[in-house]
């Protein structure tokens, strides 16, 4: 019986080219699953393919560690279950390794990007995403706001991780994390995933506004102007991805007055003010320009406060004097 069963471990393993050992498995939980069924049991159960015989085990545990107990059970009732379960069981059992096998290769592509197609939105808001083998989830919380979702639609995503939840595994995809705009930018500029030009730090808030400070190795090289692109032919189609999000493309420098007065683009900054021991700045901007240094619901000095890592208080140039003529 167990050199039939190990034939047909190898033809199948063949057949679906899938590891002996994941096969094998499958097998096993079937033949423990139809046991099970046959005897009325609710424990768990253990199955072991050796050449004298299939041996059947009660899985307990006791005092933290797992006791195996042989299953008093003869050798011709096994022999019965099992080729019952070879026939009825195992391509369920199969399935749900190949499932899981399908799961466990997107370990290894945590934090990359992966493109599928929309299949349903769930009533919590969720939205079910087909990639292929196995299913990914979108959750309400990882999405653009502004964005809706329709069946049949092709999306791209971060697989920000796979994680295994109520027994199944889940891959939790996102289109508001940092890092996806980061891996969207290094494959549109060479340079970025070549490693000539860096990425410091990238701050969001989705599909509204974007920051990026980046810094070249090579002196001599612009990265704004390399990734931006002339006329925006590189920025542009990432922003549109990002259904419209503006990208801010700034370049590091270790001058913190400077940055802060980058960061708060497109907004002209006047002057700036360091707060060093309370990582403070407080800057000067046109009176006119205060609602652009701001942004829509603060958006901009939010997202400026990110990327540098300092409190920056934004003022008109009147209210920036009479400040500095209180001191």
């Amino acid at each position: 019986m167990v050199k039939n069963l190990k034939r047909l471990i190898e033809q199948v393993a063949k057949e679906k080219n899938l590891p002996e050992w994941i096969v094998e498995g499958a097998l096993k939980n079937a033949i423990a699953l139809a046991v099970k069924k046959d005897r009325k049991l609710r424990e768990n159960l253990q199955v072991d393919l050796l050449e004298e015989g299939i041996k059947v085990y009660i899985v307990r545990r006791k005092n933290s560690e797992v006791v195996r107990f042989p299953l008093d059970i003869s050798t011709e009732d096994v022999n019965r279950i099992a080729a019952y379960a070879a026939k009825e069981e195992f391509l369920k059992e199969l399935e749900k390794a190949e499932e899981e096998r399908g799961y466990l290769e997107f370990v290894q592509h945590e934090g990359e990007i992966a493109v599928g197609i929309v299949r349903r939105v769930l009533e919590n808001g969720d939205v079910l995403v087909d990639l292929g083998k196995v299913m990914g989830i979108l959750p309400r919380r990882e999405q653009i706001h502004k964005e809706a979702y329709r069946s049949g639609e092709r999306i791209k995503a971060l697989i920000l991780e796979v994680r295994r939840y109520r027994g199944k595994y889940e891959i939790i995809l996102s289109r508001t994390h940092p890092k996806f705009l980061k891996k969207l930018l290094e494959a549109e500029v060479p340079e970025i995933k070549s490693g000539e030009i860096e990425i410091k730090a990238i701050a969001r808030e989705p599909g509204e506004r974007a920051k990026v400070l980046v810094h070249a190795k090579d002196m001599k090289m612009d990265p704004v102007g390399i990734i931006v692109g002339l006329k925006g032919s590189r920025i542009n189609p990432i922003s549109k991805e990002l259904s419209g999000e503006k990208i801010d493309v700034i370049k590091w420098t270790d001058n913190a007055e400077e940055l802060i007065k980058k960061s708060l683009s497109p907004a002209p900054v006047l002057k700036v003010r360091l707060i060093p021991q309370d990582k403070r700045a407080e800057v000067a901007v046109p009176k006119e320009k205060l609602s652009l240094a701001i942004g829509k619901h603060g958006v901009n000095v939010k997202l400026a406060n990110k990327i540098t890592g300092w409190y920056i208080d934004v003022l008109s140039e009147e209210d920036f004097e009479r400040l500095t003529a209180l001191k």
